[in-house]
């Protein structure tokens, strides 16, 4: 499936929502982004979820509690939901796939590491496809500050807020 589900960490698992709560749900998610500063992220090493699931997964080793934040506030208002697992930050590399598959993504991701800032997150929709699309990114803090890209805007003596990943 990884074309068709772009390299993510997820803040909220799929939920179907009824169409007349979409406006609602938007602007919650506004409400958090805009709430939010951005923040670095880490990504190091791999590890797993097994024996409880078949997951192999990248770590995040810097911007955990960030992340939980996050997650934390989207799960709220009109996406409030229970649980399965305790949320636990990550990007997923290989999932529900043979034993031998998810040995090899775990030996091949042991040394992968990557550092970017974040600076949004994006609202996906699941097509009739199958494939992810991402509908709408919403930027972390005050939208008046970046460019029309998303790319930060210099602040106050001229200190910028980071940039794009």
């Amino acid at each position: 499936m990884a074309a068709a589900i772009p390299p993510h960490i997820t803040l909220l698992g799929p939920t179907v929502l009824d169409p007349e709560v979409l406006d609602d749900a938007r602007a919650h998610l506004e409400r958090v982004a805009s709430a939010a500063a951005p923040f670095h992220l880490h990504l190091r090493g791999s590890a797993t979820f097994r024996p409880v699931s078949p997951v192999v997964f990248v770590q995040v080793v810097e911007g955990i509690a960030e992340c939980e934040h996050l997650e934390q506030a989207v799960r709220g208002g009109p996406l409030a939901q229970e649980l399965r697992f305790n949320y636990h930050p990550h990007v997923t590399v290989a999932h529900e796939v043979a034993d031998d598959d998810l040995d090899r993504a775990f030996d091949e991701m042991a040394t992968y590491e990557a550092r970017f800032d974040v600076h949004a997150f994006h609202l996906y929709e699941h097509g009739d496809d199958g494939v992810w699309r991402p509908r709408r990114p919403y930027l972390l803090g005050d939208a008046a500050d970046r460019a029309d890209d998303g790319a930060p805007r210099p602040v106050a003596g001229g200190v910028a807020r980071g940039s794009r990943p």
